[in-house]
C-alpha cells in the first residue's frame, strides 16, 4: 500500500508521462518494474512523491523508515535525466543505470546497481547500490 503524501494525479515525477499510469502503479504494487530503468525511475518519483513504502520495498533492508521519510521531506526533486543504462532487461539478472537528479540544492548525478531478487529472471528488480555520487 502506498504510504506516501502524494495524490495520484498529475505528470509523473520521472518524466514518463502521468502518474496515475507511470510509477503510480508501482508504488501501489498493482504492477512490478519490467526493467533496471524502470525501477530507478519508479524509486526517484518515489523519493519525491514520498513514498517510503516502495523505497523500503525496492532496497535491501539498510535503510531506517525515519531517515527516508525525512530525505524525502527535505529534498525538493525538479527532475531526472537518464544518462547510460547498462544491462538491467527482461533477460537480465543485474544492470546500471547511470542518472542526473535535479534538486532544489544541486544535481545528484549517480550510478546505479540493481539486481534481481533470488538472482532468477523471476525475481523483482531491486535497488543494490550507488558505484559513485557526484554532485
Amino acid at each position: 500500500m502506498p504510504g506516501g503524501f502524494a495524490q495520484d494525479s498529475g505528470p509523473c515525477p520521472c518524466g514518463g508521462g502521468e502518474y496515475s499510469c507511470c510509477c503510480g502503479p508501482l508504488h501501489r504494487r498493482e504492477r512490478r518494474a519490467e526493467t533496471a530503468e524502470q525501477l530507478m525511475r519508479s524509486r526517484y518519483s518515489a523519493f519525491a512523491k514520498g513514498e517510503v513504502d516502495y523505497l523500503l520495498h525496492t532496497h535491501e533492508p539498510t535503510e531506517s523508515r525515519w531517515a527516508l521519510r525525512q530525505a524525502c521531506r527535505q529534498t525538493r526533486w525538479l527532475g531526472l535525466s537518464i544518462l547510460a543504462v547498462d544491462g538491467g532487461g527482461a533477460a537480465d539478472l543485474e544492470g546500471t543505470v547511470r542518472f542526473e537528479a535535479r534538486h532544489r540544492e544541486g544535481v545528484l548525478v549517480e550510478t546505479s546497481l540493481f539486481q534481481r531478487r533470488n538472482g532468477t529472471l523471476a525475481g523483482e528488480w531491486f535497488y543494490v547500490r550507488a558505484f559513485e555520487l557526484d554532485s
